[in-house]
């Protein structure tokens, strides 16, 4: 099953990941890191913006229900139409309901992670609506028949020779690597669909209940050519999205783009407040705002998982992240990878689905250390373990038996030094038959659920040496 259309089994996810794709995500990872840490450090105050952001977000949750309420009155006023939907489900019927009503045949679409949650893009296919991803990077993933693999930069897996190949592949010319001239590709191919769609389809970054603002941040021109040139918009959004004002607003947007981009402000920021007023105004004729739920609810009845809904989707917790580095994002299994994922899929989709994804993290703390809006997000990874092991008020337990005599025997290893050495030795002899070129490409069950999607490290037993080696070179210095 598709990542992009509906949540997968990760028990069962048999998508592999090359090998190079740990290369490619690691270097893209290091550059946005390094571009973070240039305009964070020119911002003196940057730490009281965070907590100002954490602020403004946690405030926001707690009063949900008052600022949703208010962006529906807002929107109403300025001619928008409202939509809520509890279920993926319902807002893909609510969503095609629209485009049937306008017998809309072609949708274009900005780049949307609450599309991508919900699987729109298969239904509507299945109904016989082509949807077309305009952002680049949705546009490449979409035509590679993949989900995205990082919050920011859907493609960030593939390099620009990958690309190459899948525009020849697919767009049946002769493309060059050269990232300029693929971009341009892409652009003369989209500027037709932008211009005859019958509808455009949008997320957003931000709600502002204050006017009922849509508030979307770009680095692309589609955004807004989605939003504007067809006869009617959809925006999905998450209920999570909503902030109270244009001054928390403010604060938020210096926030995101620093995070997610190392950009002072993104090169589109679009502000859309329901439909063109006159004919002669920009804009489309009609605006729906589905208000999407899916599971967001339920993180609400927890003090600690509530704050999960604070994530302003910077993706920063990814490129800091050793485990995405390690193994992309497609290992995830949905939409949400990284730390994030880790947190948001096992309460969007329950603990009997996505149960595994919060014991996928290392504890390091660097996520939680650079999240922008200061989401404590090793504390609720341990408390998602808890409940997958020992069950809570919102899910019963989830651990395997395996996994509990996994946990038992591993305790049991590590805290004997000599039974540690000895497992070590045997690992480094049981592992042959299926050890190639430094990697476990193929371990047998039940051992194979982790490289099913992603190749296991070969283990070398060296550490203790190298310890023991270095102990002495410092004693002798």
């Amino acid at each position: 099953m598709n990542p992009s259309s509906a949540p997968i089994d990760f028990r069962t996810n048999t998508q592999r990941v090359p090998r190079q794709i740990v290369t490619s995500v690691r270097k893209a990872t290091t550059r946005f890191l390094g571009t973070r840490a240039g305009v964070v450090g020119q911002v003196e105050n940057w730490e009281e913006l965070r907590e100002a952001g954490h602020n403004i977000r946690l405030h926001a949750i707690n009063h949900l229900d008052h600022y949703l309420e208010q962006m529906e009155r807002r929107v109403t006023e300025a001619g928008g139409h409202v939509h809520w939907a509890s279920t993926a489900a319902e807002a893909r019927e609510i969503v095609l309901s629209i485009a049937r009503q306008h017998q809309a045949k072609s949708v274009v679409k900005a780049k949307s992670m609450a599309t991508e949650e919900i699987g729109l893009n298969h239904f509507l296919e299945a109904a016989g609506i082509r949807a077309l991803e305009t952002d680049l990077g949705e546009y490449i993933v979409q035509m590679a028949g993949t989900g995205p693999s990082h919050i920011i930069v859907p493609a960030v897996h593939l390099t620009k020779e990958d690309i190459a190949d899948l525009f020849s592949e697919k767009l049946h010319m002769d493309a060059p690597a050269d990232p300029i001239r693929l971009a341009e590709i892409a652009r003369q191919k989209l500027r037709q669909e932008f211009i005859a769609a019958d509808m455009g389809i949008s997320g957003a970054n931000f709600l502002v209940a204050e006017t009922g603002t849509v508030v979307m941040v770009t680095n692309e021109g589609n955004g807004r050519m989605c939003t504007t040139l067809p006869r009617v918009h959809v925006a999905v959004a998450g209920i999570d999205k909503i902030v109270p004002d244009w001054e928390s607003l403010t604060v938020l947007l210096k926030l995101l783009a620093r995070s997610a981009t190392g950009q002072k402000i993104t090169t589109y920021t679009s502000f859309i407040t329901g439909p063109r007023r006159s004919a002669a105004e920009h804009g489309p004729q009609e605006f729906h705002l589905v208000l999407l739920d899916n599971g967001r609810s339920p993180a609400l009845r927890d003090p600690l998982t509530r704050e999960t809904l604070l994530c302003i989707r910077c993706g920063a917790c990814l490129n800091v992240c050793p485990v995405y580095n390690h193994v992309g994002g497609h290992a995830y299994g949905w939409v949400y990878s990284g730390p994030i994922g880790s947190l948001l899929s096992p309460q969007l989709l329950g603990t009997k689905l996505a149960g595994d994804l919060p014991f996928a993290s290392s504890l390091c703390g660097a996520c939680g250390d650079i999240c922008p809006v200061k989401l404590p997000i090793p504390q609720i990874l341990l408390h998602l373990r808890r409940r997958v092991s020992e069950g809570d008020e919102i899910e019963p337990a989830r651990s395997s038996r395996f996994a509990r005599w996994g946990a038992r025997v591993g305790a049991g290893v590590l805290t004997r030094p000599w039974l540690y050495r000895l497992t070590g030795s045997v690992l480094k002899l049981v592992q042959v038959p299926f050890r190639h070129d430094g990697w476990l490409a193929a371990l047998p069950p039940p051992l194979n659920r982790w490289t099913m999607s992603r190749p296991l490290p070969a283990f070398n037993a060296r550490f203790r040496g190298w310890w023991s080696q270095h102990q002495s070179t410092v004693k002798r210095s």
